[in-house]
């Protein structure tokens, strides 16, 4: 997707163009990222510390055990009726009953070691090292510097070397049922940047009737519970991002909101991330994820899981190393891919679909233990694909928005009423039209993205609603995003909006559902903090309430990105937007006022 970023005052463009889609192509790479995810639980078939770990990277994964009884119990623990309700598992209960055997596990590193792999043990997997010379013996493929592939107006990120052809399993492995895990692809980042002028005349909407918005804003006009009622404390969300952030950043955001600056706990995988860079689209995206989040749920942790890319293997890798910690009450992902560049079809008839169930295994696990898991459902609107030809855009949507066990969080434009000299940032309107681009690109645009799934099958909390579907569809709910990005066909909507980030010691302006999915990750501490419980799925809490209808949710707000965002639940916003404090089960809270006030400094 592409990314202009511009500074506040100054309108200097400081960034290139810089593609959102990934895709095509008939292998996956393997990083040569040394390192991988921390674990910090001890394992009890570990034959080499993480930081001994070096070399090419693949992951073996094992199936889980009793698969169907994990769904059912993750069910049952959003069933307020279930005697499992919010009764979550530790790590070691759940690879006590649900995770391969350990004696599978360490079979399966004794096969690796044997053929000249260093070897390391999570739940579900054996993550292993070795030269390339013995990766590409050991599995019968040539490794090669992968190449470039455009589609359309978006290009495939690949990272590290590419396989020739499919890996072949050993007899060993292939009768434990392993897959082998390529990580090529890079999920790319759902944020985009806008102009304005300076902040320095404005009063603070506080700005104009559309934004731009500070997390301030945000609170009052979606009515989150006074600053003083509830602010998430006792809760931690995780960021996963592929950088690291500024800490005079998060002073200088959260000074202009009269708050303290949070405490941001770095949690380095694989390595860790980059170090923050003007020029890094993920140095905004990080800042982005901590002051949405941390601003929406101001009294809660903020653990930040680096890596050092955003490619398939990295993203696999930080999510266990969430599970493993079991410290994370929310993390949020605010990048994605479309699902259909897993399927054969673009791949040269290789199918690496495996990749996406290791990844739907992990989020099992961390929603048994209670983690809640949330992503950005994608800024093309319902054409989240190129075609397999690279030639046109197609229906399709992002993963991890589409899997079953993440809340994908679309968005829309917020209007707030603006008064001169007041503060007042309270809800008007919302919409959620596309904004197209002018590049000659049938169906390209900016807008909630949103649509069904084809690889993940329709889950039980969505027969709650009619989704008119029958697969996996998203997004589950959404929150304001913004719009009319650099390039779209002017003049855009009226309504277009956008909110407010400090990065690199200036303000930028920023849209996209990067905005909208960690902002909903605070209100789900918030509401965590009130309930005094983890949710785990989520989902299974969003679809109950959509039974009460307006009462929580904002369902009737006007949009099209593909598809019409028609009565009840759609592929534009899901559920709706929320009414923060009835989401969060304290409706007769004092809500948050004026920005500014002792209810929402």
């Amino acid at each position: 997707m592409t990314r202009l970023i511009f500074r506040i005052g100054a309108l200097a463009c400081i960034a290139t163009l810089v593609s959102a889609c990934g895709g095509g192509g008939g292998s996956h790479a393997i990083p040569m990222t040394p390192g991988q995810s921390g674990t910090q639980q001890s394992m009890a078939a570990v034959s080499v510390p993480e930081s001994a770990i070096r070399g090419v990277q693949v992951t073996v994964h094992l199936p889980l055990r009793n698969s169907a009884d994990l769904d059912a119990l993750i069910a049952r623990q959003g069933d307020q009726n279930s005697a499992d309700y919010h009764h979550y598992l530790t790590p070691d209960q759940f690879r006590a009953t649900y995770g391969p055997a350990q004696s599978d596990l360490a079979t399966a590193a004794a096969t690796l070691q044997g053929m000249g792999f260093q070897t390391r043990l999570t739940s579900q997997s054996v993550v292993a090292s070795a030269t390339q010379s013995t990766v590409e013996s050991a599995f019968s493929i040539k490794l090669q510097v992968p190449q470039s592939h455009q589609r359309g107006t978006a290009s495939a990120a690949r990272v590290g070397l590419t396989a020739n052809q499919a890996p072949k399993l050993p007899a060993g492995l292939i009768k434990l049922g392993a897959t082998l895990t390529f990580a090529g692809l890079a999920r790319q980042l759902d944020m985009r940047h806008v102009s304005t002028t300076s902040f320095t005349s404005t009063p603070n909407n506080r700005y104009s009737p559309v934004g731009p918005y500070f997390n301030t804003d945000l609170k009052q006009a979606y009515g989150y519970p006074s600053y003083t009622s509830a602010r998430g404390s006792g809760k931690t969300v995780a960021i996963v991002i592929s950088s690291d952030i500024l800490d005079s950043d998060l002073t200088l955001y959260f000074g202009h909101e009269a708050l303290p600056a949070p405490n941001v706990i770095r949690r380095p995988v694989d390595g860790g991330p980059a170090p923050f860079s003007i020029n890094n689209d993920a140095s905004f995206e990080a800042s982005l994820d901590v002051q949405q989040s941390a601003g929406s749920a101001s009294g809660a942790k903020i653990m930040l899981y680096g890596v050092p890319d955003l490619s398939d293997q990295s993203t696999l890798d930080a999510y266990t190393a969430v599970v493993e910690d079991n410290k994370a009450d929310v993390v949020n992902s605010s990048f994605g891919l479309c699902e259909l560049y897993y399927t054969a079809a673009y791949n040269g008839g290789q199918d690496f679909t495996s990749i996406l169930q290791a990844e739907h295994d992990i989020f099992r696990q961390g929603n048994a233990q209670g983690i809640t898991f949330v992503a950005s459902s994608g800024d093309s609107g319902a054409y989240g694909c190129v075609d397999p030809s690279d030639s046109f855009l197609v229906k399709g949507v992002q993963n991890p928005a589409d899997d079953s066990d993440v809340t994908g969080v679309g968005g829309t434009n917020l209007v707030t009423k603006s008064v001169a000299g007041s503060f007042t940032s309270a809800y008007v309107s919302e919409e959620a039209f596309a904004d197209p681009y002018d590049d000659g690109v049938p169906n390209d645009q900016f807008g909630s993205g949103g649509g069904i799934s084809t690889i993940f099958a329709k889950p039980l909390y969505q027969f709650l609603v009619n989704t008119h579907a029958n697969m996996r569809t998203v997004p589950d709910i959404s929150m304001h995003m913004g719009g009319c990005p650099v390039g779209a066909v002017t003049p855009c909507n009226p309504d277009d909006s956008s909110d407010v980030v400090a990065a690199g010691g200036n303000f930028y302006l920023v849209i996209g559902t990067s905005a909208s999915s960690p902002e909903f990750a605070g209100l789900l501490a918030v509401t965590e903090s009130h309930l005094g419980t983890r949710l785990g799925n989520a989902n299974n809490y969003i679809y109950a309430l959509a039974l009460l209808g307006s009462a929580v949710y904002r369902t009737n707000i006007p949009g099209n990105n593909g598809y019409a965002a028609t009565p009840g639940y759609n592929y534009v916003l899901g559920n709706g937007t929320p009414h923060a404090a009835v989401f969060a089960a304290d409706p007769f809270a004092p809500l948050a006022g004026n920005p500014g006030t002792p209810s929402n400094p």
